[in-house]
């Protein structure tokens, strides 16, 4: 590798190019990983998941007609294969060019990810949708998102030039409020597979009440939804404000962008209800909890990082040296 060498002006252009070329890669990834989130609410919406009930074929073959059902449940699948073979490309990319050891491996969880994911994907079809296997689906596809994004956010410029700093409010804060979200996810993946969508038909109060009587277990995923999304609102004011104290720049921009995101969540919540799952709502309830944890996510890791100007100044004493991988390949 280059890197180990030793390699003059010309080889180290190169070497940023390919560094470069790796990160748009790895955003392109992602995005497209959001992407097939939404192609999978809108199955979950359209309740398209058994419109091909064979695996991995689609009626015996490679392209059925695109009508109806089909044209959500294949075009899911058309998505899903675009993304492992992204995904497989991303971890070979990874093996021949990425000095640091961890994020090699990063990119071998991610493969393993998303091969685990099509074979949950074809088990759900197979096993006529059972909400077990539907909900973990549901869940490895977050996990996933949140591997790509992590690959995206560590082989960007900032992160490579960045040193580590020491946990933070924000940071701290933050890795709550990312498992306080995907706990959320989990109470909305069980809730959405086990039809329980409209268990409470109104809002924002429960049949006219603020606790109502817990009848049903469809009732009560449904309100422990509700609830649980409170305590994620208030996880992610403390973020805030815990980013605008750090008094970093790029940390109260996220902590901002994570507020409107979880307002947005919730005003998409309650219009779900109110329109009876109208589909295109619903579905863009399911990518804004995507886009939620992957901010918090962002915001986490972000906080653990500082400029290298930074680390050589008066935060040198804050910051710890990158892996040596890291510093050969600078």
């Amino acid at each position: 590798m280059a890197a180990r060498r030793g390699f003059g002006k010309r080889d180290a252009g190169r070497a940023a190019g390919e560094n470069a070329g790796l990160h748009r890669f790895a955003v392109f990834t992602a995005c497209a990983t959001l992407l097939l989130i939404v192609a999978g609410g809108l199955v979950t919406s359209t309740e398209s998941g058994l419109s091909v009930p064979d695996w991995p074929l689609s009626y015996g073959r490679l392209m059925p007609p695109m009508v109806g059902g089909i044209f959500y449940e294949h075009g899911h699948r058309m998505i899903a294969t675009t993304v492992g073979l992204l995904t497989v490309l991303l971890a070979i990319w990874l093996a021949r060019r990425e000095p640091r050891a961890w994020v090699r491996r990063l990119g071998y969880a991610a493969l393993a990810a998303v091969v685990a994911q099509g074979v949950l994907g074809g088990l759900t079809v197979l096993f006529l949708l059972p909400t077990a296997i539907s909900v973990a689906h549901a869940c490895l596809a977050q996990t996933f998102f949140c591997l790509v994004v992590t690959l995206a956010l560590a082989t960007s410029p900032r992160w490579r030039d960045g040193g580590i700093a020491e946990a933070s409010a924000v940071s701290r804060i933050g890795a709550a409020a990312v498992a306080a979200i995907f706990l959320q996810l989990l109470i909305g993946a069980v809730m959405r597979h086990d039809k329980a969508g409209l268990a409470i038909p109104d809002f924002p109060l429960a049949f006219g009440r603020v606790v109502p009587d817990i009848t049903s277990f469809a009732v009560a995923i449904h309100y422990a939804h509700r609830v649980w999304a409170v305590v994620v609102a208030g996880m992610v004011i403390a973020c805030l404000v815990a980013a605008v104290r750090s008094r970093r720049p790029g940390l109260a921009r996220t902590g901002v962008g994570l507020a409107l995101l979880v307002v947005v969540q919730i005003l998409l919540g309650g219009a779900t209800v109110l329109t009876r799952k109208a589909v295109p709502i619903a579905t863009a309830h399911v990518a804004t909890g995507a886009l939620l944890l992957a901010t918090a996510l962002a915001l986490t890791l972000g906080a653990r990082r500082i400029p290298l100007a930074r680390a050589g100044g008066r935060g040198a004493a804050e910051a710890v040296p990158p892996p040596r991988g890291a510093m050969a390949w600078k």
